[in-house]
């Protein structure tokens, strides 16, 4: 049997979940995906020394989940095909 969880307790984040952000998440979202409580990452981010970018816009903190998902190792696939190019094909032409 297991005991019940607790209302306090930090439930991370599943790889689906974080690739599925939009572009800037608010600190409660980033404090999820790194499994910090709120009291920790609000300080971390006052303090200067939250683990990745932190914006403060007004009264609010955002983390811009590019950075977050580096963090964590994580990228976003695009699924533009070959649309935006730039890729090692035009080095190898050039070159």
């Amino acid at each position: 049997m297991t005991a019940p969880h607790s209302s306090r307790e930090v439930r991370g984040l599943t790889s689906d979940e974080l690739l599925a952000l939009p572009a800037a998440i608010d600190l409660d979202t980033s404090n999820r995906a790194l499994m910090i409580g709120r009291s920790t990452g609000y300080g971390l981010a006052r303090q200067g020394k939250y683990p990745v970018r932190v914006l403060r816009l007004g009264n609010a903190y955002r983390v811009v989940t590019a950075d977050l998902l580096k963090l964590l190792g994580l990228e976003r696939h695009q699924d533009d095909g070959d649309q935006g190019g730039g890729g090692s094909e035009r080095h190898d032409l050039a070159a």
